[in-house]
């Protein structure tokens, strides 16, 4: 009889553990945010490599890691997503690189049909030339964004990650941007740097035509534009600040 009510205790105390585990589990795991990244990795007919813009990755990703943020990433495609922008004498770029765990990460990106919208508390675009050829034209991708943002999640984009903001329909049809202050690579910087007539479309064209309330600074100045929930850089000096913001976002 004791030895009855000894293997009934232990079951009790086992059964108690599990749940003190699960509960642990439960509510250590990091919140998390989903990073989008081009898989398109040339410039138009030009020849020259494109992908994804490294600082404009790593600079947010510092910040939100810091935060306490867990990072998971999306292309297109899936997979290992071309990289451009490839300059491990900027720091933070090194400290990404060389981090294993998210090395590993971003280099065996998820495809759209693996993300959860509801796992998420935001989504971040980031830039890099590549992302005007493939984000604009991916409706995955825009359904999760869309699917973020209206659980009350926060939408950002850097440089030329707004152009995956350019096909986010919500609920009411409307895109997401109309009457919303929104920025990214402006005409002036695209001169620059010598891609007007490669690029599919002009962003800050795009960004006006479908409503958007576009403004910008000079060249290569860091700009930040804050219209809610909805959070947009001009370039690649804007990386980090527009990390700052969706904390502070997400903190509100």
């Amino acid at each position: 009889m004791k030895a009855k009510q000894l293997f009934r205790q232990i079951g009790i105390f086992s059964a108690l553990l599990i749940l003190i585990a699960t509960h642990c589990y439960a509510t250590n795991r990091k919140p998390k945010i989903l990073f989008v990244v081009t898989s398109h990795d040339t410039k138009g007919n030009t020849g020259e490599k494109t992908g994804y813009y490294l600082g404009e990755v790593s600079h947010p990703w510092e910040v939100l890691t810091a935060a306490g943020y867990e990072i998971d990433f999306v292309s297109p495609q899936g997979g290992n997503p071309p990289v451009d922008g490839f300059d491990l004498n900027d720091p933070v770029n090194k400290k990404f690189w060389e981090d294993k765990y998210y090395h590993n990460k971003i280099t065996h990106s998820l495809k759209p049909s693996q993300v959860k919208p509801e796992e998420y508390k935001a989504i971040f675009y980031a830039g890099g030339h590549g992302a005007m050829w493939d984000l604009p034209f991916d409706s995955s991708i825009a359904k999760i964004a869309s699917k973020i943002y209206e659980a009350n999640g926060v939408i950002a984009a850097v440089c030329h990650g707004p152009a995956g903001l350019t096909n986010i329909k919500l609920s009411t049809g409307e895109y997401l941007i109309k009457g919303k202050k929104v920025n990214g690579f402006s005409n002036e910087e695209e001169e620059l740097v010598k891609l007007s007539n490669v690029v599919p479309f002009l962003l800050e064209d795009r960004l006006k035509a479908i409503g958007g309330i576009y403004e910008k600074s000079d060249p290569w100045q860091s700009h930040v534009t804050i219209d809610g929930r909805l959070i947009t850089g001009q370039n690649p000096q804007s990386a980090k600040a527009v990390g700052m913001a969706i904390v502070r976002a997400l903190d509100e």
